[in-house]
């Protein structure tokens, strides 16, 4: 994956302005000139990818509701198509897929993924991220047509580095160093870092080399990264 400027993006949009990972919140984070966002994708037992966090929803696993009842129960939940199509009203924007997953069996999350990928004509804008390592496997047996990159908060997941079909890593912003970045430059990865909230940190981490930021506050990343 190519940046030719840092990314400034969203994290589930524009969280303290209106509810995260909502189509009001990734509207308000766009709109404030970032230049993406950053969003969480579940699959539903019927095979829908919903924009979501957490792994249940009022203590009940997300993969074991239908998308008909978890619009009932979040009407405002949306699923992944509908933020392509807010993202083509926005020519520019890039999109940062965080696939929700937990090391074990495939429920066919990344299949659901790769094909919601597939369908979507702007896909060179979007790029997965995963906690999970197998499921960052999972995407590249399946060939999918986007970068893929490695999500952790413990320094000891850059351990995995050479076993991964990855192209980037998003690192913890705090676990970041000027001689890591570089380190992890020089093996060719890209660095998207989360989640920076005031923009003498984001300044910082700009100087270093990231390619990327997520946070919370467009208005701090905008501060430091412009």
């Amino acid at each position: 994956m190519t940046f030719s400027t840092p990314l400034l993006l969203g994290h589930r949009g524009s969280p303290r302005q209106a509810k995260e990972n909502t189509l009001e919140s990734f509207r308000l984070a766009l709109e404030a000139g970032l230049d993406g966002l950053e969003l969480d994708l579940h699959r539903t037992r019927d095979g829908v990818l919903a924009v979501y966090h957490d792994f249940e929803f009022e203590g009940r696993p997300i993969n074991e509701l239908d998308w008909p009842a978890l619009q009932r129960l979040a009407p405002w939940m949306p699923r992944l198509e509908q933020v392509f199509e807010l993202a083509e009203q926005f020519p520019k924007a890039r999109l940062n897929l965080e696939l929700k997953s937990q090391p074990g069996p495939s429920d066919g999350r990344e299949a659901a993924l790769a094909q919601a990928l597939l369908a979507w004509p702007h896909r060179e804008r979007a790029w997965i991220s995963s906690f999970d390592p197998l499921a960052l496997i999972r995407l590249h047996r399946l060939k999918v047509d986007v970068p893929l990159a490695l999500l952790y908060a413990e320094p000891e997941m850059e351990e995995l580095m050479p076993c991964l079909p990855v192209q980037g890593v998003h690192p913890y912003f705090a676990l970041l160093s000027q001689s890591g970045v570089a380190e992890l430059k020089a093996r060719g990865l890209f660095i998207v870092t989360w989640t920076v909230n005031q923009a003498a940190v984001a300044r910082e981490l700009l100087a270093w080399g990231v390619d990327g930021i997520i946070g919370d506050l467009p208005t701090e990343l905008l501060a430091g990264g412009r």
